[in-house]
């Protein structure tokens, strides 16, 4: 695939289309120059030659076949989870109507809203099928690395008020923000020296090193390949570092409110900003 940052726009033309940029997104990029790619996923991506600006950013991904997303993979979030650490990743899913671009806004529905969250994480791209992989071959097959939230209703999540549906609780609609661009892997040596920040309104709330990571990129992609088919284009959702809201004090002080804007981002890779945008009960259609 030929590019270092792969972003998705439209342009002052108002034409959809993939361009490369050349050095780390600072800002929204609205009204940066990009250069012009063609093609896809599926047949890879070639340059033009051709400059355009940036009128809107758009999600990296049009569509995917599947968010694929590890739970518990940080030490010091199982610290302050005090749970055990599993001998396996802790494996769930959301829909592909759960993704959503590094600036749009995420519409919670009003069943969710009373104890929202959000998760920064490091977000792999899977770039070929591929099935049954070694782990020694298993970044072989990543397209690129990108940035994400896994945004979690913990109503829904939580045993005692729900019965620990993970995979309901995280995928509503927009749940999945991700962008602002997928970073080649040429760009990342070891996608396990990464430093991510999470931030609530300006408030800084999550920073790690992905080396505190459980399971490494590589043993999750092995993982998850084990007997099972991962399509071109397929999202992981790599796990939280400690500092999400669920265990702020005091309890229930870290929640999302409406309004709140949620900022991820990994060093080298730019960030998304996301406005958690409560719906009214009026507008939900029964």
């Amino acid at each position: 695939m030929s590019f270092e940052r792969l972003v998705r726009f439209v342009d002052v033309q108002g034409v959809t289309g993939y361009g490369n940029l050349k050095s780390e997104p600072k800002s929204n990029l609205i009204g940066a120059e990009v250069e012009v790619l063609e093609g896809d996923l599926e047949k890879g991506f070639h340059a033009t030659g051709r400059t355009t600006q940036i009128q809107k950013l758009l999600c990296p991904l049009p569509n995917v076949p599947l968010i694929i997303c590890i739970g518990l993979n940080y030490q010091q979030h199982a610290t302050e989870a005090n749970l055990r650490v599993p001998p396996y990743p802790v494996v769930f899913t959301k829909p592909a109507d759960a993704l959503a671009g590094p600036l749009d806004p995420v519409s919670i529905h009003p069943d969710a809203q009373s104890m929202l969250d959000y998760e920064g994480e490091l977000t792999v791209v899977i770039g070929e099928d591929v099935k049954n992989v070694s782990e020694a071959d298993a970044l072989r097959y990543v397209l690129g690395y990108t940035v994400g939230n896994d945004v979690s209703a913990r109503n829904f999540q939580l045993p005692d008020t729900s019965g620990g549906q993970f995979c309901y609780a995280k995928s509503f609609d927009g749940f999945a923000p991700i962008g602002p661009c997928i970073v080649s892997p040429r760009l990342v040596p070891d996608p396990q020296h990464l430093r991510l920040t999470t931030r609530v309104n300006g408030a800084l709330r999550q920073e790690t090193e992905t080396s505190d990571m459980i399971f490494s990129v590589s043993r999750i992609i092995a993982h998850l390949s084990r007997g099972t088919t991962l399509r071109r284009g397929t999202v992981i959702q790599t796990g939280t570092p400690s500092g999400v809201g669920l265990f702020m004090e005091p309890r229930g002080s870290g929640f999302l409110k409406d309004g709140d804007v949620v900022e991820v981002a990994i060093d080298g890779f730019g960030a998304i900003r996301n406005k958690m945008v409560f719906e009214q009960p009026s507008t939900v259609n029964e």
